[in-house]
């Protein structure tokens, strides 16, 4: 007899897309101020932006040891780990938001429990939804880290202008502190019964499903896929005003192209894995998702034209955002019986390894002025590569054979 889900699934959902929303917001809080930020703190703007690239350095660190906490000991573990790792830094953060080396301190914090957020998005899914509905759960999870940055690009400004960053730090320290308090309060290891047939299999272990990860020849050609992926959009979301600047767009115009292109990862997300559910397919999604990334980045490099900007800029943003839910949950099944976090664990720290490379590259192999428009046809080149394996791939057949 089919299962049938658990109504509280959604509530499980909510109370983490929550956690998601706050990390991201204090990952990102003091990025549209940061000339505000570096005169307030006394401190270059440089490290003001290391406030927000300490994230990246830390998931390179802590990617696994949170990926095997979750798929070792649960959910309610693994993500209370990042949940209380959020209320104890976001607040501190708020309440000592006046001394930079305090800020500082506690963005390392916020920055360790962050893996433990975005490592669980399979995790969570394969527990409480069945097969056919988690690329949704996933995608909604994935909708929620794009919210997070959205809200606090568009509301730190506003804060930070009529009441100041003390005041703009303590009440995302307040927001951090009860997010943590809802997780503990409402969020349930399991539902009561299993959200598929297979939910109760035995799945291997940490050390014996990375070895049975290594061992398939798909996940090799996704993690691939990732490592490009990721790090792209990372490296062009770091430098879209340096991009942009050598053909005369203003800072202005820059920051709302990087908003058009949030917003485009916002529709992607809200689409394209409810899609790839209801027709059981992954690899179609993910193949259209590379080629209509290509097109987004050409414009972003080239366009000389303000609205073709911000064509490109939702199209990349829509493409390469509603990519990767889709990606993670396709990793989770062509690796099953692997734990999900561990598989998903995998994948980010590609992404964030390659974002580290691609971010420093851009930069160091910028032309005499200033155009980093050779290493974005570089960039090109390499979406071509994925749209290559993406063709290559084959279809999941666990979502295939689903009842």
């Amino acid at each position: 007899m089919k299962p049938t889900p658990c109504r509280y699934r959604w509530v499980i959902l909510a109370v983490f897309a929550l956690l998601n929303i706050v990390i991201e917001m204090h990952w990102v809080a003091l990025a549209p101020v940061t000339r505000e930020a570096a005169e307030f703190y006394q401190v270059s703007p440089m490290a003001i932006g290391f406030l927000s690239m300490v994230y990246m350095l830390a998931y390179i660190v802590v990617s696994l040891p949170a990926s095997y906490l979750i798929d070792t000991y649960g959910l309610r573990p693994g993500i209370g780990t990042g949940a209380a790792l959020i209320g104890v830094f976001g607040s501190l953060k708020g309440f000592c938001a006046s001394s930079y080396t305090v800020v500082l301190i506690s963005q390392i914090g916020l920055a360790v429990a962050q893996p433990f957020i975005l490592n669980a998005y399979t995790g969570l899914a394969a527990k409480w939804f069945p097969l056919q509905e988690r690329a949704t759960a996933t995608g909604l999870a994935a909708l929620s880290q794009y919210l997070g940055i959205i809200i606090a690009m568009a509301i730190t400004p506003l804060l930070v202008h009529s009441f100041g960053i003390p005041t703009m730090s303590l009440l995302y320290g307040i927001l951090a502190a009860l997010s943590a308090v809802l997780f503990f309060v409402l969020f349930r290891e399991k539902p009561p019964t299993p959200a598929s047939e297979t939910e109760d299999e035995e799945r291997f272990p940490v050390g014996a499903g990375l070895r049975h990860i290594f061992r398939q020849k798909q996940m090799w050609l996704l993690l691939v896929l990732f490592f490009i992926g990721i790090g792209l959009f990372n490296a062009v979301t770091t430098w879209i005003e340096e991009i942009l600047a050598p053909r005369g767009f203003t800072e202005e115009q820059a920051g709302i192209a990087g908003a058009v292109m949030i917003l485009g990862g916002l529709i992607g997300a809200s689409i394209m894995p409810p899609l790839s559910d209801r027709m059981r397919k992954r690899v179609p999604f993910l193949l259209l998702c590379m080629i209509l990334t290509i097109p987004g980045l050409a414009g972003l490099a080239l366009a000389s034209s303000y609205p073709l900007l911000l064509l490109s800029s939702f199209l990349l943003g829509f493409s390469s955002m509603s990519a990767g839910p889709i990606g993670f949950q396709y990793g989770a099944e062509i690796s099953y019986p692997a734990p999900e976090s561990t598989s998903q664990g995998l994948l980010l720290l590609a992404g964030q390894i390659s974002g580290a490379a691609f971010i420093y590259g851009m930069y160091a192999l910028r032309s005499q002025d200033g155009s980093m428009t050779p290493f974005m046809i570089f960039l090109i080149l390499l979406t071509v590569v994925n749209a290559v394996i993406c063709a290559r791939l084959r279809e999941s057949a666990r979502l295939k054979n689903a009842d």
